[in-house]
């Protein structure tokens, strides 16, 4: 097998940080060692990685992602070989995309129609989570089945009725058969009926621009949500995954959950970190660029989502890549905010946004590590091949140059979207050459990579209760 050794740099995990030389043997970590240590010194390699003046981390998991996911008579523009090898190029090595199984079909159609989607063209390692939109016995009974085959959680909306919507009895039963199963119920947690009667009135008054989206979406009802699935969650005796969290008021739900010692955990994104209804509120039509779901909230939310973070509130920083080119998709929303595409795309801009945040004060190294690598890892069944740098694991590794400069633009990124979420940003860090599984993919703006390297993953259940 090739050996390869990674010299000089920083190795950082969710557990510690040292100066130490790795060596890979084929796909995997074998060894760890002291650099300039006897042992680091003794070993031969075919490949010599100079990691001098940078960090050794893992590769990012981005444990939220929508490639090629239809949506409002459209479908995100980034595909499995254009989304993975963007997320290669900004140091994330595996993503967890959603399979849907629509309504009438099974969660065997829908999986097996994201299997096709995905095989033999990601640059990455994959896994799916099923989207249940159309929970009953056949359903639910299709849950142990993917159990069993490592496709081990499941996401439900209380958002989009006639779309995605499940009503409380449909939820309840779907965390009930997770209890069983120990398959991990993830929520969408907005009040989609009463959202739906907001919009309605809103349009009926003329209010038609991008940044009414982010007004109807109230923050109120994603709290009601949120709080509404943590007590059915608990009536099921059932473990809970909030996604993209962008309320403080949500932040506080889970907090208080917690606090009573209840199996609830919460990810947010980078958009509701860093962008706010500012963006929505942008002249023109550009405000649509931003239009997600959840949706962005004031400024003041951002501090509230940071200490959730901090504090293990929230455990996880996924993307919720889900893009739609500004021309040709977002302005199908042109003078009806409610038909504008929901979704932005990020999955490059992750781990470099998160490592921004550490300079800025808000998060340590490790805690970096620990929000975009280990958790997300463990939460869903893939550590420690995924998540961390020890012997046994997979080589994803980055190399990391904690100095170098960027600024962020749709005009260099490689995402498949005409735009970007957070153009003519300056940012601090980024990776400078990428493994997946001990193949190097990525060397400073050289893509090494192929379609077809990267290979799905099963998934053991929940690691994190």
């Amino acid at each position: 097998m090739p050996r390869t050794v990674i010299r000089g740099g920083l190795v950082i995990t969710a557990a510690e940080e040292m100066h130490a030389d790795v060596l890979i043997e084929g796909e995997q970590v074998v060894a760890l060692a002291a650099t300039g240590s006897d042992v680091a010194d003794g070993w031969t390699a075919d490949r010599v990685i100079d990691a001098t003046g940078q960090y050794v981390i893992p590769g990012g998991v981005d444990a939220h992602t929508h490639m090629q996911l239809p949506f409002g008579g459209t479908e995100a523009s980034d595909t499995f070989e254009t989304g993975t090898r963007a997320a290669a190029f900004g140091g994330t090595t595996t993503i967890v995309d959603f399979a849907v199984q629509s309504v009438g079909s099974s969660l065997r159609a829908g999986l097996d129609a994201w299997h096709a989607k995905a095989a033999g063209v990601c640059a990455i390692d994959y896994a799916f989570h099923m989207i249940l939109g159309d929970v009953n016995e056949s359903s639910l009974k299709e849950m142990d089945l993917l159990v069993g085959e490592g496709v081990t959680s499941f996401k439900l909306f209380m958002a989009y009725p006639g779309v995605f919507y499940s009503d409380d009895g449909q939820i309840l039963r779907a965390m009930q058969r997770g209890a069983d199963n120990g398959g991990l119920i993830m929520m969408h947690a907005e009040n989609g009926i009463a959202i739906d009667v907001l919009v309605e009135q809103a349009l009926a008054a003329g209010k038609t621009d991008p940044r009414y989206h982010g007004e109807v979406r109230r923050e109120l009802l994603e709290a009601e949500a949120t709080h509404r699935a943590i007590k059915l969650a608990q009536v099921a005796g059932s473990p809970l995954y909030v996604v993209h969290v962008s309320a403080a008021s949500a932040v506080a739900e889970l907090a208080r959950a917690r606090d009573e010692g209840l199996p609830v955990f919460g990810e947010t994104c980078p958009q509701y970190l860093y962008l706010s209804t500012d963006n929505l509120a942008e002249p023109g039509f550009e405000g649509a660029k931003y239009v997600c779901s959840t949706p962005l909230r004031p400024r003041e939310h951002q501090a509230a989502l940071w200490r959730g973070l901090r504090t293990n509130d929230l455990q996880v920083v996924s993307t919720d890549h889900c893009p739609f080119c500004f021309t040709g998709q977002k302005d199908l929303g042109r003078g009806d905010f409610s038909k504008i595409p929901n979704g932005l795309p990020g999955v490059e801009n992750r781990m470099d946004l998160l490592h921004q945040a550490v300079l800025d004060g808000h998060l340590t190294r490790r805690r970096w590590i620990e929000i975009a690598c280990a958790t997300p890892a463990r939460m869903f069944g893939l550590y420690p091949r995924k998540g961390t740098v020890t012997p046994g694991a997979d080589a994803d590794l980055v190399v990391y140059d904690p100095t170098a400069v960027q600024t962020v633009s749709a005009a260099t990124h490689h995402m498949n979207v005409d735009y970007s979420a957070y153009e003519g940003r300056q940012l601090t860090g980024r990776a400078r050459t990428v493994l997946s599984r001990g193949t190097v993919v990525v060397d400073g703006d050289a893509y090494l990579g192929r379609a077809g390297h990267g290979r799905y993953q099963q998934r053991s259940t929940c690691q994190y209760l």
